[in-house]
């Protein structure tokens, strides 16, 4: 398999710098981002950053490595992509899922100004582009991973609905139940009293 992956060249006085930058698949939590980490530095290679659904390594690899390295990843339920469409999607998607893991879906302008300032391109041509690959919308898939939250804190039992809604920016509690009804057909009181095994794992949103 040829692998498609973005390369760098920085040259100084003193030396030259490789970068390699690979993008991956179903790396969506903090766990992921470490057990990508083991398998890098088990290989050997010189790993200078970490994010989700990306890492950036201080070296260029060659096609064997990668597909050693993909091989190792596989093992995990991981996956190095080969398309370019296929990475920009996971790029959205690592956002939104940062976004709401770790922010709270705390949004200081519209989403898709802050999906068109972390891509660096046209919001249209990567909501067409998402749509087509993942069958719903960008708007769609932050909804599906804000209840998943919602999920987890109510299963979690430290807050109240209304702590909920304003910790992720609903802007009512009834907008977060009609929106959870929606999605899920339950009520958010209703799957509370039904327990954890409704949730769905990020990475099968």
């Amino acid at each position: 398999m040829a692998f498609l992956y973005e390369t760098s060249l920085i040259i100084n006085i003193f030396d030259k710098i490789y970068k390699m930058y690979l993008y991956i698949k179903n790396m969506v939590c903090t766990r992921c981002k470490m057990a990508v980490e083991d398998i890098i530095h088990s290989l050997g290679y010189k790993l200078e950053k970490v994010e989700l659904g990306e890492v950036e390594i201080g070296e260029e690899l060659t096609s064997k490595q990668v597909e050693e390295l993909n091989k190792k990843l596989q093992t995990l339920g991981f996956e190095i992509l080969d398309n370019r469409k296929s990475q920009i999607v996971t790029k959205i998607k690592s956002i939104l899922i940062d976004l709401v893991q770790n922010r709270d879906a705390c949004l200081d302008v519209p989403l898709s100004i802050f999906i068109t300032d972390n891509i660096n391109q046209d919001y249209n041509t990567l909501s067409q582009l998402f749509s087509q690959l993942e069958s719903l919308t960008i708007e769609q898939y932050f909804i599906l991973l804000k209840i998943e939250k919602v999920k987890e804190l109510l299963v979690y039992d430290e807050l109240n609905l209304k702590e909920i809604a304003y910790r992720l920016n609903y802007s009512s509690v009834a907008h977060l139940s009609k929106q959870f009804k929606k999605t899920t057909g339950l009520t958010p009181t209703y799957f509370k009293a039904t327990g954890s095994q409704r949730r769905k794992l990020i990475d099968k949103l």
